[in-house]
Order: structure tokens, then C-alpha cells, then sequence
């Protein structure tokens, strides 16, 4: 018996009343159980993956390839939920009838779980490229405060993947099939002082760099993270690195430059594995 839809469709009643709750209170709502689906499960309990041997070998399915969110990271704010298109070509001599991806995050998929993001749909879209192989497609989406529901979720997830061959009984699954990251959704902000300035003074550029906190639904300060200050000549269409400085415990950033010809002025942030590249848009100063 499958039991995808229903998981599904619990997760997302779950996730929709989570959402209702202050963001304040998220440490104090219920989080979703990382509880994952087994091959059975998701095909039904007549199909199990078979046993290693010659034989298993010829008749497992093969999956070629996985492609989680178009091969980009996974970035999600505080707020909004995060859908994302997950895909797994694979082939069989009878054909492909149906595919299943969830991504899980822990030590160890048997114990030490402690985070699951399940597909929305009951079963995959699959299109064939042959009478062998085909792509079947579906949908997750990740709620921040609910299914991401601590900060220390950010960073490195396992993808499960699985295939039903069309004889309705072969399966390949793999709980260790790839990775996929889950970031925090990072700003910066960039104030370039004064404005108008003379040619010699000193111009003052301020600002912060924060990322999403999952658990109080706010954004916060990213301290002591190397950020770059840049800048553009007026005429030109080119940023260049001026100098790196690190922001302060609360994400603070501050530095002094000499002016010299009219530009714009911006703060750059590289990106960790937890949180993702972001650029401010520049700060014009006339330099008079």
C-alpha cells in the first residue's frame, strides 16, 4: 500500500498551521517527524529492491542521474516556503514506471536523523527518452521555522532516490544516492558617507551583513565573516576589490576610504556552505 500521499498531505497541513504561529514561538511549535519512507512505502509492498547478486544486478534498475533545485543550492529565508523541481533519470528493459527523491539530513539514515523534506506529489511525472529510460520528476517544499526548524539544519543534506521499474516489482533505491545543500538566505547593506564629498576626504561605508534565523523567523547578524569593499568609477562597468575586512560580532561593517573620482561603493560576501554569496547594490558618492 502506497502511503506517499498521505504522508504528504499530513506534512502539509502541519506545515500550513506552523506557518500560523508567531515566528517567535517557533522553538515551542511541533516539529515535523524525520521519520523517512522506505521502498515498499512509496511502491508498494509487493516491490522490494532485490537481494545483491548476478541476478539482481541484470534485473535492478539503473539511475543515471539526480538533479536537485537545477543543481543549485537550496536558499531559504525566513518566511516564505522554498519549492523546488527534484528529477531522477532512470532505466530498465521493462521501462520505468515511476521515481521517488526525498532529501534527509543526520549522522546516519538508520539513526540520527533529525530532518526530512518529503516530495509533495503522490508519484513522479515520468517522460521517456526511450522504451528504457525515462526522467520522472516531482516537488518538495521546505517550510523554514517548521521542516527547517533549528539553524544548525543549514548546510549538507543526503538525497534518497528511488525507481520503479514497469514490471511493477523491480526497484533501485538508494539512500545515499547524492547531496544537495540547504543555506540561509543571506543580506548586506551598504552606506557610503557623505554625499556630496571633496576630492582627499575620507568616506565612511557602513553596513551589515545577516542571515536567516530559522528557529525566531528574524534575520541576524553573521559575525566575523571576511566581506569585500568594492568599487566602480562612474564610467566604468567593473567592480574591483579595494579591501576585505570581517564584520563585526553583531554583522556589523565599517571602513574608511580616500575620495578620489565620482562611483559607487558595495559590499560583497563570498558565501560559506551554510549561507550563500550576496552582493549589495552600489552606493553612489559624487566626489566633488
Amino acid at each position: 500500500m502506497r502511503i506517499r500521499a498521505t504522508v504528504a498531505a499530513v506534512s502539509g497541513a502541519l506545515a500550513l498551521s506552523a506557518l500560523a504561529v508567531p515566528a517567535a514561538q517557533a522553538g515551542d511549535k511541533a516539529v515535523p517527524s524525520p521519520d523517512k519512507a522506505t521502498a515498499a512505502e512509496v511502491f508498494g509492498t509487493g516491490a522490494k529492491a532485490p537481494r545483491a547478486s548476478a541476478r539482481a544486478a541484470e534485473s535492478t534498475p539503473v539511475i543515471s542521474k539526480v538533479v536537485i533545485n537545477g543543481g543549485k543550492d537550496i536558499v531559504v529565508g525566513t518566511t516564505a516556503a522554498k519549492k523546488i523541481t527534484v528529477s531522477v533519470t532512470a532505466s530498465h528493459p521493462s521501462g520505468i514506471a515511476d521515481g521517488y527523491i526525498d532529501l534527509w539530513h543526520g549522522t546516519d539514515v538508520e539513526a540520527g536523523l533529525d530532518g526530512v523534506l518529503l516530495p509533495n506529489e503522490d508519484a513522479a511525472t515520468c517522460t521517456n527518452s526511450s522504451a528504457t529510460t525515462a526522467t520522472c520528476k516531482l516537488t518538495i517544499t521546505a517550510y523554514p521555522g517548521y521542516d527547517l526548524y533549528k539553524n544548525a539544519l543549514a548546510g549538507t543534506w543526503h538525497v534518497t532516490a528511488g525507481v520503479l521499474a514497469g514490471d511493477q516489482t523491480s526497484v533501485a533505491w538508494n539512500d545515499y544516492q547524492s547531496t544537495a545543500r540547504v543555506q540561509r538566505l543571506s543580506k548586506v547593506t551598504v552606506n557610503a558617507a557623505p554625499e556630496p564629498v571633496k576630492k582627499g576626504r575620507t568616506i565612511t561605508v557602513t553596513g551589515k551583513l545577516s542571515r536567516a534565523n530559522w528557529e525566531t523567523g528574524t534575520y541576524k547578524g553573521y559575525a566575523g565573516q571576511a566581506v569585500k569593499l568594492q568599487f566602480r568609477k562612474k564610467t566604468s562597468t567593473t567592480y574591483t576589490t579595494v579591501k576585505t575586512i570581517k564584520s563585526s560580532s553583531t554583522g556589523a561593517l565599517k571602513t574608511t576610504v580616500t575620495a578620489s573620482v565620482d562611483g559607487y561603493w558595495r559590499y560583497s560576501f563570498a558565501g560559506t556552505s551554510t549561507t550563500p554569496t550576496v552582493t549589495a547594490a552600489g552606493d553612489f558618492v559624487d566626489v566633488q
